[in-house]
């Protein structure tokens, strides 16, 4: 950093134990090749201007970092710029801030100071709370900066140390997006047309105008991708309200707003999109759905679209859907040994159906991908039936449901029969016409999967009864049936030790014999989980196998017993969604509470 030199650095990460001294003697050698190495990464072009630059001289940080130093007596950790910072920060009695895009007002970021200024000087206004401006900068030590943004805003100054990788993220995302809504916003408010006025005339854009206000829009949507992709969201919301326009990520279940937008630029945004998944942008009364391919950091990912006529607009719900998260190995969903072992003996299975239950959103569509993914072999012809197709993959032969054209869940599963498959995937069972077809798949040959929305495995069977599928029948073709639900994990980085009464626990149906306390784990927040205390999901199960006695039990009426066939699974191992969730909770991979708030419980606070 420019206001430390290079040696006290150096000796600051050594006497923190960042840095060994064979490590620094490394560093003095090979500082003025890496220095040459890495300038042109720290010269930015100025957008608008053509020809002009900003350099930023490369400091000992930039150095150390690209050295890739592993941490003294952690081989598998590399020592990064964050840590670095971090350390400078305690060394000089300076705060420290990471920055979190999801708690930043963009008008505060990007109207307090101007973006040239921002990316020249390495500062980013964050905040203002009892009238101070909270700003995030490299080198704090740079009087002069903080007294022109003191001089300029007419605010006191409290500074904050940030790493340069996040101060130079936020200005080109924030500025980015801001700079394309406001230019968008300024060609897009036209004065209103009077209609009552017959020889009123209509402002014809130039091509010129038409081009740049495209490419307003079009910027301001690729920020939003690339945005959400960054804070790892599962959709975007695009919600028209009366005065501005509501932009919302869904990241680990919870939805969160990041941008309010003028209400002018909301058609176009929406209109963007629309052509990006080539839907009708000249048809706004009617829902329609689309999806968009895009590549994202060498991968490709889709984005399924949904629009909607709302009462002040359209409303569009974009679910992103990542192959990483969609395509996992079994070992990665969350199941227990047990099960695990139970449900690869499902899949062992030539024939019979395989059944995934359980409510919107709760991870059916990663389950049934991962386990046809793990099946996808040369020998396997795959066919599946989905309403929309979730991802393409050319391991699967994918067919979409089309009402309009004749193909349903129910009608195409007769053509399927002709084209030799192996194993079908139906997306849902959601009539008897359905279901009769995925059990006489089931009952020539092919192992089919598909989902039913059941609170828990034991009631699917009454289900299928109810769809009017005889027990004999179900008995016969059924392999076994998995219900889940999606938990939040603790997040690792600010997970802390909680002691709770036991007593708090026989709620959850928890005995503890001899313990009046136990220590569970909970999130006290931090700037990596937002916090929120969770970061990322993991899957609950209950796996019911479906073996000769739980046929029995099936076959012996004609409207079998949902308690007597819960009874049945868990005398038979099945282990129920709650007690799943408990193991979790003991094991300090999530709380007290989300093991509540997922399986239904009603338990006191904490």
């Amino acid at each position: 950093m420019p206001s430390i030199a290079d040696n006290d650095i150096l000796e600051i990460l050594a006497s923190k134990g960042l840095l060994t001294e064979e490590q620094c003697r490394v560093v003095d050698s090979k500082a003025q090749e890496q220095r040459r190495k890495l300038q042109d990464l720290n010269r930015f072009k100025v957008s608008g201007v053509p020809g002009q630059y900003i350099e930023h001289p490369v400091t000992m940080i930039d150095v150390v970092v690209s050295l890739q130093f592993s941490l003294p007596g952690k081989k598998t950790e590399i020592l990064n710029e964050e840590q670095i910072v971090k350390a400078l920060a305690r060394h000089y009695n300076i705060a420290y801030k990471k920055i979190d895009p999801l708690k930043l007002d963009l008008d505060i970021v990007t109207k307090t100071i101007p973006r040239l200024f921002a990316l020249k000087h390495l500062v980013v206004p964050v905040a203002i709370s009892d009238g101070k401006l909270e700003v995030v900068i490299y080198d704090p030590a740079d009087l002069k900066v903080i007294d022109d943004i003191k001089r300029v805003t007419t605010l006191d100054v409290a500074p904050a140390m940030g790493t340069k990788e996040d101060i130079l993220k936020t200005i080109n995302e924030f500025f980015g997006f801001k700079s394309s809504i406001v230019a968008a916003q300024a060609q897009l408010a036209q004065p209103s047309v009077d209609i009552g006025n017959l020889e009123q005339y209509t402002r014809l854009k130039s091509i010129g105008d038409i081009h740049s206000t495209d490419s307003h829009i079009k910027n301001a949507v690729d920020y939003l991708f690339h945005y959400a992709f960054e804070q790892r969201a599962s959709d975007i919301h695009i919600e028209p309200k009366r005065d501005n326009s509501l932009i919302r990520l869904r990241i680990d279940g919870v939805l969160h707003t990041i941008y309010k937008l003028p209400k002018t630029v909301h058609s176009a945004i929406v209109s963007r999109v629309k052509t990006l998944s080539r839907l009708d942008i000249a048809e706004k009364r009617r829902p329609q759905d689309g999806r968009i391919k895009l590549s994202h950091r060498e991968q490709e990912a889709e984005i399924r679209v949904s629009t909607v006529p709302v009462a002040f607009g359209e409303k569009a719900v974009l679910r992103i859907l990542d192959p990483g998260i969609l395509l996992q190995d079994l070992e990665d969903l969350g199941f227990s040994s047990m099960e695990l072992m139970v449900y690869n003996q499902f899949l062992r299975k030539t024939h019979g159906i395989i059944l995934v239950t359980g409510p919107t959103g709760s991870g059916k569509s990663t389950t049934l991908y991962s386990s046809l993914g793990h099946l996808a072999s040369s020998e396997h012809n795959i066919t599946t039936v989905e309403d929309p197709i979730e991802m393409i993959r050319q391991d699967f032969n994918q067919i979409a449901v089309q009402p309009r054209v004749g193909i349903t869940f129910a009608s195409i599963l007769r053509n399927i029969l002709r084209q030799d498959p192996d194993i079908i995937m139906i997306g849902e069972i959601r009539d008897q016409d359905t279901a009769e077809n995925a059990v006489q798949a089931a009952l020539t040959g092919h192992l089919v999967f598909s989902t039913l929305h059941t609170n828990d495995a034991p009631s699917t069977i009454t289900r299928l009864v109810d769809l009017g599928i005889k027990p004999f029948l179900i008995a016969d073709s059924l392999i076994g049936v998995m219900a889940q639900r999606l938990v939040r994990k603790i997040c690792p980085y600010c997970a802390t030790s909680l002691e709770v009464e036991a007593r708090m626990l026989k709620s959850l149906g928890v005995d503890i014999d001899g313990q009046e306390t136990i220590v569970l784990q909970q999130g006290k927040g931090c700037v990596r989980c937002r916090g929120t205390g969770f970061l990322g999901r993991t899957a609950i199960f209950e796996v019911m196998a479906i073996d000769e006695a739980m046929r029995e039990v099936i076959t012996d009426s004609a409207e079998p017993d949902i308690a007597t066939i819960r009874k049945k699974a868990l005398e038979s191992g099945m282990i129920h969604l709650r007690k799943n969730a408990v193991d979790k909770m003991l094991k300090g991979l999530t709380t007290f509470h989300e093991v509540a708030r997922v399986t239904g419980a009603d338990v006191p606070m904490l």
